[in-house]
């Protein structure tokens, strides 16, 4: 859910922050103080468009930043902010990360779901009606789902492979032309593993012959006259009187092994010394050999490991080319039965999403009904098709469809022209999806326009159930809905030195008392008081 919503210089909002809460959150107010450009300060943060227009005037950017927390403890909230500057510059931010405008859409469509009179939600994305109707029909689908995607994406796969073309006859023999050079040109060279490492290190030593040698040289001459037969004096002086003290014996011993180490490292100095020597011809061959490796490296990989990676890629298409008919008609036969199951699997999930789609639908009808559209009738069309492509989601194409009067056919709920009409489709259908909807956050801005009465007080009960479930964030007019809140915040306004800016209260149950009163009568009396105590006390009944 979102814990705090901060909003900086959008409109006349200069700086605001809003502390939020699960349950159902009522925004009210005055006309033009604002109310509208919180719901658009979400939609900022949704991912929407933005106009520069609605940055504060004399300012160069706005900002909006939420902190949202998760339902499992155990994990951290995360920060999201967009930052838009009147030069058109965009900074998107996930945890501090910078994202763009499409990654936070993504990401923020997994949050939020925005409501209006001008609504582009969800459940107008008829892509996503599919996943609404399965998302209902719960664990009878899913693990024919989780089947049907993994054998979807064999399938892909392997249409791709099928896909692959080189092309009439000359093209082929191009390709392999330019396949068996590059095989030759590796199979030439005889790589080893860690064969470069090795010739660094001897061109090193090329390299630094001289400056070795003379200095093995000094070394093998400097043990040879003076440290090991200074040793072997001092062992001869310490043997005549390690008898008279422990310390004595102890430093003999001590000096003999020091003797025989420096005997082993004076054999090993003048190995060394013997062994180091400088072959001209051996160097060129070993810069010869680095070059051909270099070479290699720049065109097949960057390491000879990878080199001879790159071998075994091109031996395994130089054989399928060579074998292509027969490579090509054992993937069609593979791709056959991927077909096979698919269509098995979308034959079953078809007969599942039908049964669900005739058991929503006649909820959805409750609903509505409820909601005071009596001659309103909900339908799920399933189109399936076993000549179509397939896709991720089978061979079933989904649409929700809406009659709204007995005489009128079934249109998309698109094609909804009346947006108080809107409004309660869609509270019917988020209703019967609640359990099951994801969402965590619902934001409804006005849809209460066009409705009053015993449909608003309808309204007003269904977005309740649906807060059960979800936070709900509701901008409203009508008394009914305010009544039902679980937290009320009354958004105002002032101005000062010809500035106007925002604010915004959360009340108290006694000012909640007196907001309801004043929007369901325009003032606020005794009548209006006692009127807005009794749409109070209805909020309780709710299940």
């Amino acid at each position: 859910m979102i814990n705090t919503l901060h909003i900086k210089n959008i409109g006349i909002i200069d700086e605001l922050s809003i502390d939020l809460n699960c349950g159902f959150n009522v925004l009210t107010g005055e006309t033009g103080a604002g109310k509208t450009l919180i719901i658009d300060s979400l939609g900022i943060l949704a991912g929407e468009r933005f106009s520069k227009d609605m940055i504060r005037n004399n300012e160069t950017y706005s900002f909006v930043e939420m902190n949202i927390s998760s339902e499992d403890r155990s994990k951290e909230d995360i920060i999201v902010s967009r930052e838009i500057n009147i030069n058109g510059k965009n900074m998107c931010k996930i945890n501090g990360r910078m994202v763009t405008v499409s990654e936070l859409k993504e990401f923020m469509s997994t949050i939020i779901d925005i409501h209006g009179q001008h609504d582009n939600q969800s459940l107008l994305d008829v892509t996503k009606h599919i996943k609404y109707l399965d998302d209902f029909a719960g664990n009878e689908i899913l693990n024919l789902k989780n089947q049907y995607s993994i054998v979807y994406n064999q399938y892909i796969n392997l249409k791709n492979e099928i896909a692959k073309n080189y092309g009439d006859e000359k093209e082929k023999q191009r390709k392999l032309d330019l396949l068996r050079y590059q095989l030759n040109e590796i199979e030439e060279a005889q790589l080893k593993e860690n064969e470069e490492e090795q010739l660094e290190e001897k061109r090193k030593i090329m390299q630094n012959y001289e400056k070795i040698s003379e200095n093995l040289n000094q070394a093998d001459m400097q043990l040879s006259m003076t440290s090991i037969d200074s040793v072997n004096s001092a062992i001869k002086n310490l043997e005549k009187i390690d008898s008279f003290d422990d310390k004595y014996s102890s430093l003999l011993n001590s000096l003999k092994n020091a003797y025989y180490d420096l005997q082993e490292v004076a054999i090993e100095v003048s190995k060394c010394k013997d062994d180091i020597y400088f072959d001209e011809e051996e160097r060129n061959e070993i810069e010869l050999r680095l070059d051909t490796i270099y070479s290699l490296k720049r065109k097949y990989g960057n390491n000879i490991t990878e080199i001879l990676k790159y071998k075994e890629d091109i031996q395994k298409e130089i054989y399928e080319i060579e074998n292509l008919e027969e490579y090509t008609n054992k993937l069609k036969k593979d791709l056959t039965l991927l077909e096979e199951k698919m269509l098995d699997l979308s034959r079953k999930m078809h007969g599942i999403r039908k049964n669900n789609s005739e058991i929503i639908s006649r909820k959805i009808d409750n609903e509505l009904k409820d909601l005071e559209m009596k001659q309103a009738k909900f339908k799920v069309e399933i189109e399936y098709e076993e000549n179509s492509k397939y896709n991720i989601n089978g061979l079933d194409k989904i649409e929700f469809m809406i009659s709204t009067n007995i005489e009128e056919d079934y249109k998309p709920l698109a094609k909804i022209a009346s947006g108080g009409e809107m409004s309660r489709i869609m509270l019917a259908i988020k209703t019967v999806l609640a359990d099951v909807d994801n969402i965590p956050v619902l934001v409804f801005d006005e849809i209460d326009t066009g409705i009053s009465g015993v449909a608003a007080k309808k309204v007003a009960e269904k977005i309740k159930v649906i807060s059960k479930k979800h936070q709900v964030i509701c901008i409203t007019h009508l008394a009914s809905i305010a009544a039902k809140g679980d937290w009320n915040y009354y958004i105002s306004k002032n101005t000062k030195d010809g500035r106007t800016k925002t604010h915004i209260e959360l009340l108290n149950e006694e000012n909640t008392i007196k907001e309801i009163a004043r929007i369901a009568s325009g003032e606020i009396t005794e009548i209006s008081i006692k009127h807005a105590c009794e749409l109070r006390n209805s909020k309780m009944k709710v299940a």
